[in-house]
């Protein structure tokens, strides 16, 4: 109780440069993130796409490993796997296997390949020749994920699509319910949040090979609504603060209406993230990331409301 009481008594405009740098150096990172995955070759993208957006065939082996698997190198694979000359299928030619992409999961016990799209004939190749490198497998532990590259290009376009709709509507309605001054900062901070998620992402891309899905795109979507909420109620807070304490400055206004759903905004925050750290401790590889998405969208997202947006407002309106 008393540490609440301490954070309620916060007054954000005092220590506002020091709020600034923080995110400043967050949107920083994050822009760099999105540059260096667009200037590497084998990405060429903000993002690492997956194969719901690039195509391709996707196989996940679970092996059969007892207490403790076989040794087994991401290397020796992709050697194994770029030596394979595939058999032509339905008259099209045999795929260039040299740039698939191969991780290790669970220590070992999982495999999971990222190839061109493969017929089943082909797939059953790749199985056939990999095999002595994998050992036995579990029976039934052989999941196999084929999209075309046409399906893939349209998920991504109508990811992008509903992303912008959402984002125009957004600005619609919150320029409709404030001032200018208002609806630029909603605005500022929705943009500030979904960067830096972003960011998060890229550097996860870069250094761990995580590519982003049309899940991810439904997460940006729920931190967009999130945002825009955690801000909203903050601007309504100090709307009344304007009414009731007509005689201080905006800037102690701000700070009063900061105080005054400071608690409210931590707990809401905690309470949605325990659902979602049980997701990513218990849902499985499917949603793991989805989840982790969500989390430092939330995260960012009650930042943005409390340390962006109420020190910023106080600036843009005597300008």
């Amino acid at each position: 109780m008393a540490l609440l009481a301490r954070l309620q008594a916060f007054r954000v405009n005092r220590h506002r440069r020091q709020l600034w740098l923080v995110s400043g150096v967050a949107v920083f990172l994050s822009l760099l993130g999105l540059a260096l995955s667009w200037l590497n070759p084998t990405i060429g993208a903000p993002l690492r796409p997956g194969l719901d957006f690039t195509g391709g065939t996707q196989i996940q082996l679970e092996r059969s490993c007892g207490s403790t698997c076989a040794e087994l190198t991401v290397a020796a694979l992709q050697d194994r796997i770029g030596q394979l000359k595939l058999q032509p299928s339905d008259g099209q030619p045999a795929p260039n296997l040299a740039g698939s992409s191969v991780q290790l999961l669970d220590g070992g016990r999982s495999v999971l390949l990222r190839l061109p799209s493969l017929s089943p004939d082909q797939v059953d190749q790749v199985n056939g020749a990999i095999q002595p490198l994998l050992g036995e497998l579990v029976s039934g532990g052989v999941s196999v994920d084929t999209i075309g590259a046409s399906l893939g290009a349209q998920l991504l376009q109508a990811s992008l699509v509903s992303l912008l709709v959402s984002f125009v509507g957004i600005a619609l309605y919150i320029s409709f319910r404030y001032d200018r001054i208002f609806a630029f900062l909603a605005l500022f901070c929705l943009a500030h949040d979904v960067l830096i998620t972003c960011g998060f992402f890229a550097w996860l891309g870069l250094t761990i090979g995580l590519e982003v899905n049309s899940l991810f795109a439904v997460a940006l979507l729920t931190i967009a609504g999130y945002s825009v909420n955690d801000t909203v109620v903050i601007f309504d807070r100090i709307r009344e603060k304007r009414s009731q304490l007509q005689d201080l400055p905006l800037t102690d206004q701000a700070d009063a209406a900061v105080s005054a759903t400071l608690t409210r905004s931590i707990y809401t925050s905690f309470t949605t993230l325990l659902p979602l750290v049980a997701l990513i401790l218990f849902g499985g590889s499917n949603l793991v990331w989805f989840a982790a998405a969500l989390s430092v969208g939330i995260v960012v997202g009650a930042w943005s409301s409390i340390a962006v947006a109420p020190t910023l407002l106080p600036v843009l309106s005597r300008r």
